[in-house]
């Protein structure tokens, strides 16, 4: 009967620890998945897009380069957060 008790207590403490680690993993992933500050960095890089797009074009090409270089920030931030999490 201590056998079977010692057992029971040992797969209950096994999964309480696992279920702690998987609690833990969520924590941090939702953590990593939240970036406020990548999320912001993506809504104002999105807002100069929209501001560039709006914008006379005739800037010597530069408004062109720029649009372009904005875009290109877009999907290394969007690629930033997908790395992280």
């Amino acid at each position: 009967m201590k056998d079977i008790s010692r057992r029971s207590l040992a797969q209950g403490s096994l999964g309480v620890a696992a279920a702690a680690a998987v609690l833990t993993a969520g924590c941090a992933a939702e953590a990593a998945a939240a970036q406020p500050y990548m999320q912001d960095a993506l809504r104002a890089l999105n807002a100069a897009l929209k501001s560039l797009d709006k914008a006379d074009a005739n800037k010597g090409g530069h408004r062109a380069r720029a649009m372009a270089l904005v875009e290109q920030a877009i999907q290394e931030v969007r690629a930033g957060i997908a790395y992280a999490a």
